[in-house]
């Protein structure tokens, strides 16, 4: 059951507050919503006083037990927001068809992640896991390890499996591979099954610039190529080599790569 699924569950009575036009500048775009009850919030158009007034005003119109209402508010100075611009919202009484429909197009926008392969569950892998578990991607941490997957609390997927390759060539078109296993000849093997691929989003591998150098030698011998590798990952912005700073760094590089494909829902 998804996070929305089981929010409305819940809640008998709902509002949904959703962002139907925007002029200028404003913290959310058009098709922007959330979910109001009496006791509870589920999602955001943007947080700062506009949120705080629709809340206000989705909870007034379950009192008064209205069907729907609006609200046109610009972002200035009177309201203490600064965006500039101006938004209208629709709230709305959900009923029936309206709560299975929400709660399609929060699963059909879930299938629709892009998928980030973690493979290799060691202490980076997992500092990896822990930071995208926050973000909206299908994050998969692969290891042939029993108990380094058992070391990963995150929300994510793992995979445990000797043939981590097989995984890689099954992986959906424009997926993005982080390669960081324990075993340097994994990680060429790993990499030259994402590259050959031809449509990885990203593909990195931890290392430094003489591993990649190596690769660079190895997967020539055997008729590939190393274009399109980023390695070292994360390189260039930080010399801290803590697994924490190394994940928010490589993290970065993946957002970027996979760039509007992990645009937040609307909801």
């Amino acid at each position: 059951m998804s996070a929305l699924a089981a929010y409305l569950a819940a809640q008998p009575e709902v509002i949904r507050v959703r962002i139907v036009r925007v002029r200028g500048s404003s913290p959310r775009d058009e098709g922007a919503e959330m979910f109001v009850s009496q006791s509870a919030v589920h999602g955001t158009i943007g947080g700062g006083q506009l949120e705080y007034m629709a809340i206000d005003e989705a909870r007034a119109l379950l009192i008064r037990g209205a069907p729907c209402g609006e609200m046109d508010v610009p972002l200035g100075p009177e309201i203490g927001q600064c965006c500039g611009g101006r938004v209208e919202i629709a709230l709305v009484r959900m009923d029936d068809v309206m709560r299975t429909e929400a709660i399609k197009a929060e699963d059909a926008a879930q299938d629709a992640r892009p998928h980030l392969y973690i493979l290799g569950a060691g202490h980076v892998g997992r500092a990896l896991a822990d930071l995208a578990q926050h973000l909206p991607l299908r994050t998969v941490l692969v290891d042939g390890r029993v108990a380094e997957l058992e070391l990963c609390d995150a929300e994510v997927e793992t995979a445990l499996t000797p043939l981590p390759e097989a995984l890689v060539r099954d992986a959906p078109a424009g997926s993005a591979f982080v390669i960081l296993t324990h075993d340097h000849a994994l990680d060429f093997l790993l990499a030259d099954e994402a590259l050959g691929r031809g449509d990885g989003a990203y593909v990195g591998m931890i290392g430094s610039a003489t591993k990649r150098a190596s690769f660079t030698s190895w997967t020539r011998a055997r008729g590939g190529s190393a274009a399109g590798l980023i390695c070292p990952i994360g390189a260039g912005q930080s010399g801290d080599k803590r697994p924490e700073m190394i994940a928010a760094l490589v993290l970065g590089e993946v957002v970027a790569a996979l760039g509007a494909k992990v645009a937040v829902p609307a909801r």
